[in-house]
C-alpha cells in the first residue's frame, strides 16, 4: 500500500507522462506537482529524464536528460517528433509573434486568427493560383501544431488560436535566430515565397 506522499508522486509523474501540465488548465496536477517536486525529479532522473518545471510561464514537461559520455545512453523515453516543414515553419514564425507580442508589453494570452496564421505562413509558401489549397495545406498545418500542443483553440470562438508558451522551450533563441536568418534570407531571394 502506497503513503500519502508515493501516491502524490505516482499521480503527478502520470500527468507528467500524458503530456505537459499547465497550471491554469490542471490546478491540483500543479499543486501537487509544486510540493512534491525533490521526489518526482528523483523518481525520473533514475531512468534518465528530467523534469522541466517553469514557474514564471506555468508548465512543466519531461524532456530525455543530456546523457553523460561515459555511460552507456539509455533507450528514449520522450521521443523526437518529426515535423514537416510547414509545422516547422508555423512554430518558428508562431515563436517570433510571440516574442514581438512580449517585447511590445502584451499582457496575457497571444491569441491569433487563423487568417493572420494564413498571413504569417503565405509569405513561405509556394505562389499558388489555388487559394483553396494554400487554405487547406495552412488548416493542416495548424492543426498538427495543436496537436502537438503549441496552439489551443479557443472555446466559444471557432477560428481563434491561442499560441501556448510551451513553445519558448521547444523553440529557443538560438533556433529562433537561425532560421530567422534562413527565412530572411530565403523571402530575399523568392518573393511571395516563389520556388522558381
Amino acid at each position: 500500500m502506497r503513503t500519502p506522499q508515493e501516491q502524490a508522486v505516482a499521480h503527478t509523474g502520470i500527468r507528467l507522462m500524458r503530456g505537459v501540465v499547465y497550471r491554469e488548465v490542471d490546478e491540483d496536477g500543479w499543486t501537487l506537482l509544486e510540493r512534491h517536486a525533490a521526489p518526482v525529479r528523483d523518481h525520473f532522473s533514475t531512468i534518465g529524464v528530467q523534469v522541466v518545471i517553469d514557474d514564471v510561464e506555468g508548465y512543466a514537461y519531461l524532456r530525455n536528460a543530456d546523457e553523460d559520455d561515459t555511460e552507456e545512453p539509455l533507450p528514449r523515453l520522450v521521443r523526437r517528433r518529426s515535423l514537416t516543414y510547414n509545422v516547422s515553419l508555423l512554430l518558428v514564425l508562431l515563436r517570433k509573434r510571440l516574442v514581438e507580442f512580449e517585447a511590445s508589453g502584451g499582457e496575457g494570452k497571444l491569441v491569433l486568427t487563423r487568417d493572420q496564421v494564413v498571413d504569417i505562413l503565405r509569405l513561405f509558401l509556394p505562389d499558388s493560383s489555388n487559394e483553396a489549397r494554400v487554405i487547406d495545406q495552412v488548416d493542416t498545418t495548424i492543426r498538427k501544431a495543436a496537436e502537438l500542443g503549441f496552439l489551443r483553440q479557443l472555446p466559444r470562438q471557432p477560428g481563434h488560436w491561442e499560441v501556448r508558451r510551451i513553445l519558448k522551450a521547444y523553440v529557443d533563441a538560438q533556433t529562433l535566430g537561425d532560421f530567422a536568418g534562413k527565412l530572411t534570407e530565403y523571402a530575399g531571394a523568392h518573393p511571395g515565397g516563389d520556388d522558381g
